[in-house]
């Protein structure tokens, strides 16, 4: 199997949306992907193609600042960071709705991404009951620790953060799974996460999943740990994710 690439702009988003040919005019089961810091769409797209291999519709978009959307990163810490995640929760519902108002995707929706995309996708989570499931690669369901993590690092660094940063990113408060888990529902949420991760804290997301696998919110919660693994994604556990969303959700279409 060699699923097709077509690319696409929506509603200014240049995405990549990869599907098998002999299913591109179906209503198929729909996964947004979304790539890391400083990464593009195209660095995706092998996970992309492995899930459309699975009777997916894969949907990769570009992040703003990066990939087609690329701007100078911003001189000051993290604004260029926390803004692609902002414009990627605005930008989903847009992309959702294009494949489904097209009949190109049915109501099965799921989402995934890596690193800042992983940290996107445990913020859809809070507020998108109709996800279905889920997958957090080496992100973290707790923005606002890593907000006081790049607070604490800068100082250490003696880089200047402006007076009012909390204040400017107060809405991570609404979008912090581990704050608001109860918005996960019980549903699946696959997460992988390396032990030696150089960039995002492992215990961060190891702290969330002991405090809520034991919980009926979190008892879909397949947690991975990835012992001496850097900040990278290999083959094998692209093969991990895939395996996750077709029994998470094609099993849905044939019950």
């Amino acid at each position: 199997m060699n699923p097709l690439v077509r690319k696409r702009t929506i509603k200014e988003v240049p995405v990549l949306e990869v599907v098998l040919k002999e299913k591109q005019s179906e209503a198929l089961p729909l996964i947004i992907y979304y790539h890391g810091w400083q990464t593009s769409k195209e660095l995706v797209l092998t996970q992309g193609r492995k899930l459309a291999e699975r009777g997916f519709r894969v949907v990769l978009p570009d992040a703003m600042g990066h990939g087609e959307r690329k701007q100078p990163v911003s001189p000051i810490p993290s604004l260029t960071f926390w803004n692609s995640i902002y414009y990627n929760l605005f930008e989903f519902q847009s992309l959702r709705d294009f494949f489904i108002e097209k009949e190109l995707a049915n109501e099965i929706i799921g989402v995934g991404g890596v690193s800042m995309g992983g940290m996107t996708t445990c913020a859809l989570l809070t507020h998108h009951p109709e996800i279905r499931a889920a997958a957090c690669v080496m992100g973290s369901p707790a923005p606002l620790l890593y907000r006081e993590n790049i607070l604490r690092r800068t100082a250490e660094m003696g880089i200047a953060l402006p007076d009012d940063y909390e204040t400017l990113l107060s809405w991570l408060s609404a979008y912090d799974l581990s704050e608001h888990s109860e918005t996960l529902a019980g549903r699946p949420l696959f997460i992988w996460h390396g032990t030696a991760d150089e960039k995002i804290r492992f215990e961060d997301t190891a702290q969330f999943v002991r405090k809520n696998k034991p919980t009926e919110n979190g008892k879909n919660i397949d947690f991975h740990v990835a012992v001496n693994e850097p900040h990278l994604v290999k083959v094998p556990t692209m093969d991990k994710i895939s395996s996750f969303f077709e029994t998470a959700l094609l099993s849905t279409v044939s019950n």
